[in-house]
């Protein structure tokens, strides 16, 4: 069987979760015994999203190969238990940095570089070597931004090509578009999805199937209405309703029919049923868990929960492995001080202190990690949230007056955060950091290795700044134990404390490997700690 290429494009508004259909119509093929992948194709000019503000694109998800990507491949990863790369994401600025190099190395010959045929054909080459690295039955496309923004045309230009080039038997469209409610009227409206429809035909690419985003149930009238007006088939108009979780929707997505109209339509051989049982055991103990934690999530990006979404749904997966609801408490960092940092915390079963860049909030992490050691409370520091606890303890614990990290005092007497070697001389801020996965070996006899269960683990990094070796020895003395090394590069990974219930910081981002069917077992463990301390009389909060 030849691959087939399904092309996902959203019309009417943004954060319609073409990322989650994509993602969900993935998992039910995936389901039923296809091999999938999905990628990413996205307008923006910048080359990736790595020197973006997360205010901007929310979290920088981070693959295997280093490739700083769209937080949509964090959802792809979580649903189908995929590994993606490089390749799983585009970015306008990459095709045009690729195109403008050949034309420089003579690539074309002389001849004028435009838009078409050059930059489209680069848009083509990038999806079909999905295809033709014969690793994949289905490559799901999904076309970032709103059908009719000028940045998109290329996109939806290659698309179309792409389309007559593999033929109607091999391709498919998809257009998720918005049927909105008024409520004054009483009406679901199906205008803006005609006029949405009517757009990506002006240039030149026909959906198959409607997937219509709404806050009530689309009745067969508004689905024959839609139908006759859209030039599709009334069961081709898939309704996506809004869920508690989006890890409902691959489950709405199977009760609407929507992966056998797809099956259908390009003839995919495959499984009769989708073997969603893992899946639906895992929704079952999200909706309906016997116990709650309630964890602070402590960073300065809190405002905007799209910076932390690896984190959060990390917690969701570990939370449902201990049949717990994990309450997040958002605090903003740069609002703790030590004067009301015990009304702050109150009430949290956990600590969990973000990674990020820069020095705006930095102490009242310092005051978090302090008061989580100290109050015995289970700590996770994730990156910049594990350097924060080494400062902290030197300070606090080793008597290091004023120890810190280069990034925030490049003149502390104790830099006991430095940056690397090999970063020192780099002056460009996008894809130059530690990225992708490295080892770790983890000691016998520690709470990481008692979490893994695993003497040698693989984990994803994004950092310039490590635990400087040179006071490795003085935080050892003090209590510090150094329970995950790098060993090519003797680069410490992991720390910890001994007496204390759970208190752990990774240099590296575990958030970004947890999956629904595998949940990380660092996260695993923190929750199971926190849950079972919960009632401890000797636990005080």
């Amino acid at each position: 069987m030849s691959t087939k290429y399904i092309i996902v494009t959203g019309g009417v508004t943004s954060s319609l979760g073409k990322g989650i259909i994509c993602a969900s119509l993935g998992k039910l093929l995936e389901a039923r015994g296809l091999s999938v992948t999905i990628q990413k194709l996205d307008p923006y000019i910048n080359v990736d999203p790595g020197t973006m503000n997360p205010y901007e694109h929310g979290e920088v998800f981070v693959t295997d190969d280093g490739a700083e990507t769209d937080l949509d491949l964090g959802h792809y990863e979580r649903f189908l238990g995929i590994t993606t790369s490089q390749e799983n994401n585009v970015t306008t600025g990459r095709i045009y940095y690729d195109v403008i190099m050949k034309e420089r190395q003579g690539a074309y010959l002389g001849k004028t570089v435009q838009v078409i045929p050059h930059i489209t054909d680069e848009i083509k080459s990038r999806v079909l070597s999905l295809g033709e690295s014969g690793k994949y039955d289905v490559v799901i496309i999904e076309v970032g931004g709103t059908v009719g923004d000028i940045e998109g045309l290329p996109y939806i230009e290659a698309m179309r090509q792409l389309r007559f080039d593999m033929g109607k038997k091999n391709t498919l469209s998809i257009h998720l578009t918005l049927v909105p409610y008024l409520k004054a009227a009483g009406e679901l409206k199906t205008k803006p999805t005609q006029h949405s429809v009517k757009t990506i035909y002006e240039i030149g690419l026909q959906p198959d199937i409607l997937v219509c985003r709404a806050e009530v149930p689309l009745e067969i009238g508004i689905r024959t209405k839609i139908a006759q007006f859209c030039n599709v088939e009334i069961e081709d108009v898939i309704a996506s309703i809004d869920a508690e979780s989006i890890y409902e929707v691959p489950l709405l997505m199977l009760d609407e029919g929507l992966d056998k109209r797809v099956i259908e339509k390009l003839d995919l051989k495959c499984g009769d049923e989708p073997k969603l049982e893992k899946w639906n055991s895992f929704v079952k103990a999200v909706k309906y868990p016997r116990k709650k934690i309630k964890i602070g999530l402590i960073g300065k990006y809190v405002e905007h929960h799209d910076a932390y979404i690896s984190i959060v749904e990390s917690l969701i997966h570990a939370g449902a492995m201990n049949d717990t609801k994990v309450e997040i408490s958002w605090i903003q960092s740069d609002e703790i001080t030590p004067e009301n940092v015990d009304k702050k915390l109150a009430g949290l079963n956990a600590v969990l202190v973000a990674p990020g860049f820069g020095h705006r909030g930095i102490h009242g992490k310092f005051t978090s990690v302090q008061y989580a050691r100290e109050h015995k409370i289970p700590f996770l520091g994730i990156c910049l949230g594990m350097q924060c606890a080494v400062i902290e303890f030197a300070r606090n614990v080793c008597g290091m007056k004023d120890a810190n990290s280069t990034e925030f005092d490049p003149e502390t007497a104790f830099p006991v955060i430095d940056i690397m070697e090999d970063q020192r001389e780099s002056m460009e801020t996008g894809g130059t950091m530690r990225l992708g996965l490295y080892e770790c070996a983890v000691k016998k006899g520690t709470r990481a290795r008692q979490a893994y269960e695993e003497e040698l683990i693989h984990e994803r990094h994004r950092h310039r700044f490590e635990l400087n070796n040179k006071f490795r020895k003085d935080l050892e003395k003090g209590g510090l134990v150094m329970s995950g090394v790098n060993p090519e590069r003797d680069l410490v990974e992991i720390v910890e404390i001994k007496d204390h219930p759970w208190f752990v910081g990774v240099q590296f981002h575990p958030e970004l490997k947890s999956k629904v069917i595998e949940p990380h077992p660092l996260f695993v463990d923190f929750v199971k700690v926190a849950v079972s301390l919960v009632g401890d009389k000797n636990h005080k909060l």
